[in-house]
């Protein structure tokens, strides 16, 4: 049996082909295409099929960035609504199924092995077993839940990035409320614990006086397309101070935000970091502050304790996410 999987997103799009082998998925081919020079993901996929004609495909799943209903979803950042049928007509498969980013990247998370894994937290509780919540800062800031029935895990998309921040100090309540002279009244955690975030909180710090930013450094951020890593950079050199502290406290509000995830989905079954930022920055959420945040839940600190946390190294979880969950759709009966 062949299966079609895909990660699609606002940059690039990730088409893979796999076959069934019984106790695991082997890749067969793959390839990546420029979103932005395509008309549609029914297009891209016709052009993946028509390089191996002879290649069949029995089922199909695709995880876009975007909100899926109804088995539609409008990407959010491309001018593309993509339908599951339309998609089966293009891949040829006979089902086809549509996941949002998220699902697909917390679905992977069930497959990746311990080396595409670094343990955060240990906790004392065994990984997978009961929910497991997934939080994925990247673009932008995603979260998702696996509900455990008892037997298997299912994704369940949310929005939650775009939540209230919620600050916790003094000093973040500081950051609150410049952050609300920026963006108006609602501040989103995606805010701070995305691409852009980073360099948001680099500014709050500038303005509020917290350290003097060097004229070099004042061009280099100026002249950056995303001046973020270059904050991200010299706060894990810890060679200026703005950009120290600001890592610091993306790594606290970061650890605050999973912790609340685990508590929201009662994530007995562990907290999973996804997107490119967190495996870049291990050295700076390995230092404290991340578990500190994670943990400090008042009563429940000790629940959130046990809980354990695992950043995700591999790039193409929500690719091998969508493999694994079309393998389940083959497997299981239509309409299911």
């Amino acid at each position: 049996m062949r299966i079609l999987a895909g990660d699609v997103g606002g940059t690039k799009t990730l088409l893979a082909v796999f076959e069934d082998r019984g106790d695991r998925l082997a890749p067969v081919r793959e390839a990546r295409f420029s979103s932005r020079d395509e008309p549609s993901l029914e297009a891209i996929v016709e052009k993946f099929m028509a390089a191996a004609p002879r290649d069949p495909i029995d089922v199909g799943c695709f995880a876009v960035a975007g909100p899926v209903v109804g088995g539609k979803v409008t990407a959010t950042n491309l001018p593309w609504t993509m339908e599951e049928s339309s998609l089966a007509r293009a891949s040829g498969a006979t089902r086809v199924r549509l996941l949002n980013d998220l699902e697909g990247t917390a679905y992977g998370m069930l497959f990746l092995p311990p080396e595409k894994r670094h343990v955060l937290h240990a906790g004392s509780r065994p990984l997978l077993a009961g929910n497991v919540a997934v939080i994925a800062a990247g673009t932008g800031l995603g979260e998702a839940m696996l509900w455990h029935d008892g037997s298997l895990h299912h994704p369940i998309a949310s929005e939650g990035g775009h939540a209230d921040f919620g600050p916790k100090s003094d000093e973040e309540i500081e950051l609150l409320r410049h952050l609300r002279s920026r963006f108006g009244a609602h501040v989103s955690y995606e805010r701070i614990l995305a691409g852009p975030g980073l360099y948001n909180v680099y500014g709050f710090l500038r303005d509020s006086g917290f350290a003097k930013e060097p004229a070099e450094l004042a061009d280099a951020l100026a002249k950056a397309a995303d001046p973020s890593p270059l904050v991200s950079d010299r706060g894990l050199a810890r060679s200026d101070a703005n950009c120290t502290r600001a890592l610091e406290i993306f790594c606290r509000i970061y650890g605050a935000e999973a912790g609340n995830l685990a508590l929201r989905f009662l994530a007995v079954g562990g907290v999973f970091l996804g997107g490119g930022i967190a495996p870049k920055i291990l050295p700076a959420l390995a230092s404290g502050g991340f578990v500190e945040g994670y943990t400090d839940k008042g009563r429940f600190s000790p629940f959130v304790s046990s809980i354990p946390v695992h950043v995700s190294l591999e790039p193409r979880t929500a690719l091998l996410g969508a493999a694994h969950y079309a393998l389940r759709l083959a497997r299981s009966k239509p309409g299911s």
